[in-house]
């Protein structure tokens, strides 16, 4: 795959790619969000990268952390809402501009149960639909997710700028007033009871609010996918996401108000067929020209395996 493709990952305020800013993967330089609905700062490490921008370290001192150190790759984000949001409201997961029926192949839904229990029992969704998604609630998909103060534009300021070279995995809780808060709605101290404590009932999303203002930091991992070879390893089952030749395949993650359709922020990761007449180049180098995003002119390219492509 190395010798092949390249990776590139982008994010940006909207499924838009022209609003998309190429992420320094493993730098631990954020890159920074900022739109109407929220301000976010935004880390994406990956194990044994290859890719875009050339000259990115091949991992980041996060995996050496407990208990990351066998996670393939990592979303980690701050953000402060613009606008409060329903914790019933804010999802976080997967989807596509463009109809994979055709392209689901055999094993699809073994594979995906057990995505549901090794990974997320919450996410739901729908891959035959026209524009197909797999969401889950963002209180119990996130792995780590940690409070912190009612501060406004400022904190995510201060933080993003904090946050340059530091690659300490966050930790779940809350700092600045946040943990009062989490301990006011009796939501358990530790990742995996809190998860398990919003998937009891809606009542309990229902109580919870992204509040407008305050700054939250939360982390998105586990050793499942492997972006060197695009492909999910779960246990016992494994599909592999081979690139095609003459196109770009991506895969696309999304933190966004389910209710209202708005976004948050959009995390790209693009695999881009090498140019053979440069030297490690990709045909397709700029955001603004990748297929990561809606686009009307291409056929969909986003996580399809073929029924050939199942170990």
């Amino acid at each position: 795959m190395a010798d092949k493709y390249l990776l590139r990952v982008t994010a940006g305020p909207s499924y838009d790619p022209s609003s998309h800013q190429v992420v320094a993967v493993n730098s631990g330089i954020p890159t920074s969000i900022q739109s109407s609905l929220c301000s976010a700062s935004i880390s994406v490490r990956i194990q044994n990268y290859h890719g875009l921008p050339h000259g990115s370290p091949s991992t980041s001192s996060y995996f050496s952390h407990p208990p990351h150190t066998h996670d393939q790759y990592s979303i980690g984000f701050s953000f402060v809402p613009h606008r409060s949001i329903n914790g019933k409201s804010l999802v976080f997961g997967n989807d596509f501009e463009h109809p994979i029926r055709d392209r689901i192949p055999p094993g699809f839904n073994a594979a995906f149960r057990i995505v549901k229990w090794a990974i997320d029992p919450g996410l739901d969704g729908d891959v035959y639909a026209d524009k197909p998604y797999l969401y889950g609630n963002a209180l119990s998909s996130i792995n780590v997710l940690s409070v912190g103060p009612k501060a406004g534009k400022e904190a995510i300021e201060k933080q993003s700028a904090e946050s340059t070279d530091n690659e300490e995995a966050i930790k779940e809780g809350g700092f600045d007033g946040g943990q009062e808060l989490r301990e006011n709605l009796n939501i358990p101290d530790n990742a995996a009871a809190r998860q398990k404590w919003f998937l009891g009932g809606h009542e309990r999303l229902e109580h919870w609010e992204w509040e407008e203002g305050r700054l939250y930091k939360a982390d998105f991992f586990n050793p499942y996918l492997d972006f060197n070879e695009f492909a999910l390893k779960l246990p016992g089952f494994s599909l592999k996401v081979l690139g095609y030749l003459g196109g770009e395949d991506y895969l696309r993650y999304v933190l966004k108000d389910k209710d209202t359709g708005e976004v948050l922020f959009v995390v790209v990761f693009t695999l881009l067929p090498k140019d053979p007449d440069d030297e490690g180049g990709a045909k397709s180098s700029e955001p603004g020209k990748s297929n990561a995003s809606s686009s009307n002119d291409s056929p969909a390219r986003s996580f399809e395996p073929k029924a050939e492509d199942l170990d």
